[in-house]
């Protein structure tokens, strides 16, 4: 990764950093699946990376500063966790599944917490990155008796999942 970048325009120092294929989709499963390790990672991934495209990502964003990775010792498997930038993407990732929303076919299940996010705006945000900051730089949440949007995203998709299924089985019974 070059130091200097193509130009001194902001948008592109951004896209340099996180503008590939996988880049984005590997920030995006830590963020929003809580994958930390690289196995997680591999088989986790619903657009099925190959693990020598992930070993290399996960090594650029080390390198960018966007994940920090945990020192092991042999035999343990490395951790990976997001970074105050990498939090800070947590908006331009929500924008981004808008837009998606809008622009580009989806399916229910991988839709509904790019939906939530959209209805929940800034406000869900800045709740989603207080936990992430908790989660992955110890940093407490400021008010821990919130009720938290990890699980208010999780239950979505449990529920959109649920629903997905119980579609299939009256398919099938019919």
């Amino acid at each position: 990764m070059r130091e200097d970048g193509r130009s001194g325009c902001p948008i592109n120092a951004t896209i340099e950093v996180i503008g590939d294929r996988w880049t984005l989709l590997v920030l995006r499963d830590v963020m929003f699946g809580d994958r930390r390790h690289f196995r997680e990672l591999l088989a986790g991934s619903e657009e099925g990376i190959a693990s020598n495209i992930l070993s290399d990502r996960l090594k650029r964003l080390v390198a960018a500063g966007l994940l920090s990775r945990a020192d092991t010792r042999p035999g343990q498997k490395a951790e990976y966790r997001l970074t105050e930038p990498a939090i800070q993407l947590v908006p331009i990732m929500a924008q981004l599944g808008a837009w998606g929303l809008r622009h580009r076919p989806t399916t229910r299940t991988l839709r509904v917490r790019a939906e939530l996010l959209e209805a929940g705006g800034p406000r869900l945000w800045a709740d989603f990155m207080d936990e992430l900051r908790e989660s992955h730089l110890g940093i407490p949440r400021p008010d821990p008796d919130r009720p938290t949007a990890t699980r208010r995203l999780a239950q979505a998709y449990a529920d959109a999942v649920a629903e997905s299924n119980g579609a299939d089985d009256r398919k099938a019974a019919s």
